[in-house]
């Protein structure tokens, strides 16, 4: 544990003129309210806080911060008040401190819920204040680095998955590139330990066989620098097991194919050093192509500015480089923390940062008016921060930054939610493209617009960015809710019609009393969802009336479902029956859409299906469906397509690693066959589609196994059983 005159140490090597005196009474008070609490380590309580204030020196943040980091559990965990704290360190400090405490102050129903609700509290306490997240994010680390001391595995599962999920990429949004590794790898050793084990030992084989290669690869490039004119800084370091994995996964390659595990930072002096190395490196070694970046003209939106590229260097290796200024690499490694001004008070409000990426983090706060629910706000937000950049160019030369996989759609949202609830089409550098084009850097894109038109359910599976999802959904559901208030009262002026009564909105003012609503679209929507049927609301007209179910038409109009099935999906059309389409498998957890299909009802497939793209022109006949909360939960069928090498032992190794993680076999079919490899496709019992991506990050972790993939509509099992 960290002694109290070393924090103090710390705190003064970075800023002299910070109050000793603060940090000491901090230091006692917390010791004295913490008392003889302990840690499921055993330690002393006090060891975590202070240990938090730590992490937050090498940030080198202001003495407010480091004081607030000491006391941030003492109103949550002990009898000290706000105003405790306010009495003995001031009103700056109690609200610090009380922003981290009520963003574990929420008790909800679910966990997945709290998880949410949690981080829109989270991100609403930071529009107040960075420095709240930033206390915030240092508790997450050193909780993530003795996580190991948790007892219950389900707590320890929760926890780094709620870090791999938002303060992991939430750090990177922050810039903080060092707290974002660190909390991917802590994460990914509890939700995968297997595959970070494997990677680990991979990468310990590489560097036994491959000995000083980095050191030397540095070596050689600072001398040639040297040469060049450029006073330079080199440093290399391997990938962590986190970012490998992720690389693999992206690429879908195995590890022995990665070609960029290793990494060197160029350090120079100036801006003008920064050009003047890229050149000399490419002059030196070839460049790989599609691989440069320039993110000091166009900086993130974090505020990270370097020159990324790749070469083929020394030794015939192919190395990724980082070429940037000692205030860019301090920026890149510290985030916000690195713009904090001490002592800078503002109107008495204390120290800000200043800095462009505490703008575009506020930014997320534009999120909180556009969920319905926590969990949608949650995953709207994850959108927003798991992805990197493009820089894209209205008609007029406006600059549209989004995240790299962005879409047309995403591009007209951007400008504004009416250009994307009328668009229609889109020129991309002046050619029309489909609305589902990746759009690239430098892109100058013009959507063309119709107000006949509306967004398709299919657009949400196109978009990448939260907005313009929110925005699609909140569109399909007031188109849905319409649509349901116009079935609604075509059913219920048929029935006034065939009770033999005129119909008429004020003769529904006595169902409006019975029912508890205020305008008559109310039961119109009841009406067309199948809520209400139309015998109750006559019975509340008119109750007297002696009528059945036939004689209004309602036998027929009910959902038709075999008997005793309980509804597990929600957004069906009443009076269509579904099935779950045989091309894709759609399991509970998967993103689904629902097909009007004559002579079948609503055919379910999984949002990813090329099935899909038949029918891509005819938006009437979507719908957007998901899973009701009460899904079923026992077992179902998903399909997987396993490329495994032809070699003795490969089909063992799979079938093991499928039961390693729970599956199990039901059909196995080979599919194709050649000298090297065999294809099949195989049915697996699994709980849901969580169940099924664990199997798979097992399968690719095999070395037998080349790829995995589930199928996504187009494939036909055509050989034999095997």
């Amino acid at each position: 544990m960290m002694r109290q005159f070393e924090l103090v140490e710390k705190v003064k090597s970075y800023d002299p003129s910070a109050d000793e005196d603060l940090l000491n009474r901090a230091y006692v008070f917390g010791v004295k309210a913490h008392g003889n609490q302990k840690r499921d380590s055993g330690d002393p309580y006090f060891s975590h806080p202070l240990e938090v204030a730590g992490i937050l020196t090498d940030l080198k943040l202001d003495e407010a911060t480091i004081v607030t980091a000491m006391l941030h559990d003492t109103i949550e965990d002990t009898d000290i008040t706000h105003d405790d704290i306010a009495k003995n360190f001031g009103s700056e400090i109690a609200d610090l401190v009380d922003g981290v405490t009520k963003l574990s102050k929420l008790e909800l129903q679910s966990e997945e819920t709290k998880q949410a609700e949690n981080f829109r509290k989270f991100m609403l306490a930071m529009s107040h204040d960075v420095r709240v997240l930033l206390v915030k994010l240092a508790d997450r680390l050193h909780n993530m680095r003795t996580l190991r001391f948790v007892k219950n595995p389900d707590r320890r599962k929760r926890i780094a998955t709620e870090t791999m999920d938002i303060y992991a990429p939430l750090a990177g949004r922050m810039g903080m590139q060092n707290f974002r590794e660190e909390l991917e790898d802590l994460a990914f050793a509890e939700i995968n330990p297997e595959m970070r084990a494997s990677i680990v030992r991979r990468l310990e084989t590489l560097k036994s066989e491959s000995g000083e290669l980095i050191n030397r690869i540095a070596e050689t490039l600072k001398r040639k620098l040297a040469e060049g004119g450029v006073d330079a800084w080199v440093n290399g370091r391997a990938k962590r097991p986190y970012s490998i994995w992720r690389k693999m996964e992206e690429k879908r390659v195995t590890f022995e194919q990665l070609a960029d595990i290793y990494g060197l930072r160029v350090v120079v002096g100036s801006l003008e050093d920064c050009y003047k190395a890229l050149g000399v490196i490419h002059r030196s070694w070839r460049h790989v192509p599609g691989r440069f970046k320039d993110y000091i003209s166009l900086p993130k939106s974090n505020n990270y500015r370097s020159l990324h590229t790749a070469v083929f260097g020394p030794e015939n290796e192919r190395i990724e480089l980082q070429i940037r200024t000692s205030e860019m690499h301090d920026i890149a490694e510290r985030g916000i923390a690195a713009h904090w001004t001490y002592k800078d008070k503002l109107n008495g409000n204390g120290a800000r940062p200043n800095t462009d990426a505490y703008e575009s983090l506020r930014s997320l706060i534009d999120s909180l008016k556009v969920g319905d629910t926590p969990e949608e706000f949650l995953e709207h937000t994850r959108l927003e921060l798991f992805q990197d950049q493009v820089f894209c160019f209205t008609p007029k030369g406006r600059l549209i930054s989004l995240p790299r996989g962005a879409t047309p759609i995403d591009f007209a949202y951007a400008v504004h939610t009416d250009v994307g609830d009328t668009c229609v089409g889109a020129r991309v550098n002046g050619r029309h493209v489909p609305l589902a084009t990746a759009l690239k850097n430098g892109d100058s894109v013009e959507i063309i617009r119709s107000p006949k038109q509306g967004p398709s359910a299919v657009w949400e599976q196109m978009v990448v960015t939260g907005k313009a999802r929110a925005a699609i959904r909140r569109y399909l559901r007031n188109a849905e809710k319409l649509e349901h208030q116009r079935m609604g009262r075509a059913i219920l002026e048929k029935a006034f019609r065939d009770a033999g009564h005129e119909f008429s909105e004020k003769a529904l003012s006595a169902a409006l009393k019975k029912l508890k609503l205020v305008k008559a679209e109310e039961i119109y929507a009841l009406i067309g969802q199948g809520v209400v049927t139309p015998i109750e609301v006559m019975k509340s007209i008119f109750p007297g009336l002696k009528v059945d179910d036939a004689a209004l038409g309602w036998a027929n109009w009910q959902t038709k479902r075999p008997k005793g099935e309980a509804i597990a999906i929600q957004g069906l059309v009443p009076g269509l029956a579904y099935h779950l389409a045989t091309c894709c498998t759609p399991l509970v957890g998967d993103r689904i859409i629902g097909v009007i299909t004559q002579g079948q009802g609503v055919m379910v497939h999984t949002a990813d299906c090329e099935r899909l793209e038949e029918v891509q022109d005819q938006p009437e006949r979507w719908l957007d469906l998901k899973w009701s909360p009460e899904a079923a939960t026992e077992a179902q069928t998903g399909r997987l397509k396993i490329e495994v090498n032809n070699e003795m032992g490969a089909l063992a190794n799979a079938c093991n690693a499928i039961a390693r993680h729970g599956g199990n076999i039901i059909n196995l079919k080979i599919v194709g066959r050649t000298p090297l490899v065999f294809d099949m496709v195989v049915d697996i019992e699994v709980r849901d589609a969580k169940h099924l991506a664990n199997i798979v990050s097992g399968l690719r972790a095999s070395p037998s196994i080349n790829a995995v993939d589930r199928p996504h509509g187009k494939e036909e099992l055509t050989e034999h059983d095997a």
